[in-house]
């Protein structure tokens, strides 16, 4: 079976690019903190915009910010975020842009709480993935997400963000019964 012959999750099939992230990312869980921020700021990046758009800046995204070096953006400088704004391979947006660098200051504090952002994220899961959750289950583990996230200082981390984040990084398996992927992650 080649890749076009595949069912997947219905929103994977109108690009490549979004083939590629369904079948090798979508719904896998993460353990490793540096991606789990990168996935976090990203789904914030996406806020009103396509997953297509942000995944086609993603590369930009990953060079702007230092590979999402948390260490690294907490010491930006009003010059650096001049330059970020100024930086068309990424969403221009004053908000979007300050809310990862105040994201990498909360994301340091809950890692030296927790011990890591691993352990404290998926802590809302039990630590086991939540399998095509039915919507009261999903909106209660996403709304508390959102709401202690808020309480950490984290930006552009409403319940419907966090849930986008939950599905990115494999908090949840939300792959359709048919797809190809559902029992892969």
């Amino acid at each position: 079976m080649t890749a076009l012959e595949k069912t997947r999750c219905s929103w994977a099939q109108a690009d490549n690019l979004l083939i590629s992230y369904h079948d090798k990312q979508w719904g896998v869980p993460v353990h490793n903190d540096r991606l789990l921020f990168e996935m976090l700021n990203l789904e914030g990046a996406q806020a009103g915009l396509s997953w297509l758009t942000i995944l086609k800046k993603r590369k930009n995204y990953k060079t702007a910010f230092d590979d999402f070096d948390a260490k690294k953006i907490v010491n930006y400088s009003e010059k650096k975020r001049a330059e970020l704004l100024a930086d068309a391979g990424i969403v221009r947006n004053r908000l979007k842009i300050n809310a990862v660098i105040e994201n990498a200051q909360a994301f340091l504090a809950t890692q030296r709480q927790h011990g890591s952002f691993d352990a404290y994220i998926w802590s809302f899961v039990k630590n086991k993935a939540l399998i095509n959750p039915d919507k009261q289950t999903a909106a209660t583990v996403s709304e508390a997400m959102s709401k202690d996230m808020k309480r950490r200082g984290f930006k552009f981390v409403g319940p419907t963000i966090c849930y986008g984040f939950m599905q990115a990084v494999g908090l949840v398996n939300d792959h359709s019964s048919d797809c190809f992927r559902v029992n892969a992650v």
